[in-house]
């Protein structure tokens, strides 16, 4: 492998959400299979900018296509089998394309779709942080994860007790979930701390 000719390095934005990685090179003109982070993938098939990283531990093995971040011009992202594939300016043939395997691939958070006119739609990522009150005002931690369990996902709360960082999951779903205000920074939940 030898380095990508053409790619603009970059900084990575303060407010870059990492999303995926290159999986592999698709196919011999530049295209790429990539490996979202989410089962949605809205925000990948909606950016055109996104920023590509070296990769770290394992995946970093081997990796010369670019050095610090690069940003790239997607000119093409599509729904392909069961994963995405992309097209990125100047990425023109399949040596280019395999060089960046495993390349982590984030977006900055500015450059996200807006999100449904529901009221009741967020991204994973603007709930992170967020403090979890129960409708008595008692704080029951911050929002550190998400996981997708299938039908729903679950807030993963930590909080401190007893001098320790312990673990709490909320169902996030409507009938425990009373109000997610991203302001407030707050979501106020039906839920007791002893549950």
């Amino acid at each position: 492998m030898a380095a990508v000719p053409g790619l603009e390095p970059a900084a990575l934005p303060p407010d870059a959400v990492e999303l995926g990685r290159v999986q592999e090179a698709w196919g011999i003109k530049g295209w790429v299979r990539l490996h979202s982070h989410s089962a949605d993938p809205l925000v990948l098939l909606h950016s055109k900018r996104w920023y590509l990283s070296v990769p770290q531990g394992r995946y970093a093995r081997g990796f010369d296509a670019f050095t610090g971040t690069v940003v790239v011009q997607v000119a093409e992202v599509k729904v392909h089998a069961d994963g995405l594939v992309a097209k990125f300016e100047p990425v023109a043939d399949r040596n280019a394309a395999e060089a960046l395997k495993s390349a982590v691939i984030s977006v900055s958070r500015a450059d996200f779709p807006p999100s449904s006119s529901s009221d009741d739609e967020f991204y994973w990522v603007d709930l992170l942080g967020l403090s979890v009150v129960n409708r008595e005002g008692v704080a029951l931690g911050v929002v550190r994860d998400l996981l997708a369990t299938g039908p729903n996902s679950v807030l993963c709360l930590e909080y401190d007790a007893d001098g320790k960082t312990h673990e709490r999951m909320i169902p996030f779903v409507s009938v425990y979930v009373d109000k997610v205000d991203l302001a407030a920074r707050c979501i106020t939940v039906d839920w007791q701390p002893d549950y």
